[in-house]
């Protein structure tokens, strides 16, 4: 068997500001972005589902103000795209947990109910063709697929792997109406439906809409064997800081909080990724 073979092992590279650097290529195993899309999408008019105490609530609402929403989960799935080959149709369900505020009455203090919307996207991009099934020593039990085998020629390769990036939603709109054409509750994830605890359940008096603006990164991936080059191992530059039990000590390393006291005149975001909750 003839193998590959490198004509330098030790490579160099120079810079006209920096001096001659010497690196070894090495052969990494790593996730190549085939192709990737990014979308704004104004997702209008989702009906919110709660469960039946809360659904008795919304019942009786003379108004509804929608606060805060979040994506609890995704469901992602990538299905070969007939008469095309090398592109896949990408399938993502996003669930989003949504916080709402209920007044029953003017004057009065409102209720506080959380609820789920979803909603569907599709993307077809190009993920390349693999004629090979891989197996790893993570998973030798893996479950075997019988609608891979068939008595037609060729063989049936491995899919691409989909994988979704999504912004936290921001709410446009939001209301309380009739309704009109009974909704039909959509399939809920075991772990979104836990999220919630009771079952949820179809408004059938008044339902909950509201509407989402979502930023979204969809990419098709697939492991490849890449060279590059290797100059030094990341070996730690400092020392871990013991702890110690002075709690003044502790303290003093804490910096002087300036911005609770001087808040930004700008309008740079500081919005930091949070815990969904209704509390706050």
């Amino acid at each position: 068997m003839s193998e590959v073979t490198l004509e330098n092992d030790v490579q160099t590279t120079q810079n006209e500001n920096e001096p001659e650097t010497v690196f070894d290529p090495v052969c990494v195993d790593v996730p190549r972005i085939y192709d990737s899309c990014g979308a704004k999408d104004c997702l209008r008019d989702l009906t919110v589902f709660f469960t039946a105490e809360d659904q008795a609530v919304v019942d009786t609402a003379a108004s509804v103000r929608v606060t805060k929403a979040s994506v609890l989960s995704a469901t992602v799935s990538a299905d070969a795209v007939a008469f095309h080959r090398g592109y896949y149709s990408v399938d993502v369900i996003f669930y989003f947990a949504v916080c709402a505020e209920v007044y029953t009455a003017a004057g009065a203090l409102p209720a506080t109910v959380t609820g789920l919307a979803t909603a569907s996207k599709r993307a077809v991009l190009y993920g390349s063709d693999a004629g090979v099934k891989v197996f790893s020593s993570d998973a030798p039990d893996a479950p075997i697929d019988a609608t891979d085998f068939d008595c037609c020629p060729g063989c049936s390769g491995t899919l691409p792997t989909a994988t979704v990036q999504v912004s936290c939603p921001m709410v446009l709109a939001s209301g309380v109406s009739p309704v009109t054409t009974p909704a039909i509750l959509p399939f809920v994830p075991e772990n979104v439906a836990n999220f919630f605890g009771d079952a949820l359940v179809a408004p059938t008096a008044q339902q909950v809409l509201v509407t989402l603006g979502t930023f979204s990164i969809i990419q098709l991936t697939r492991d490849v064997q890449l060279m590059i080059p290797s100059y030094d191992f990341c070996v730690p530059r400092k020392e871990c800081d013991s702890q110690t039990d002075d709690p003044c000590e502790a303290f003093s390393k804490i910096e002087f909080p300036s911005d609770s006291f001087f808040p930004p005149s700008t309008a740079e975001s500081d919005s930091g990724s949070s815990p969904f909750g209704c509390g706050c």
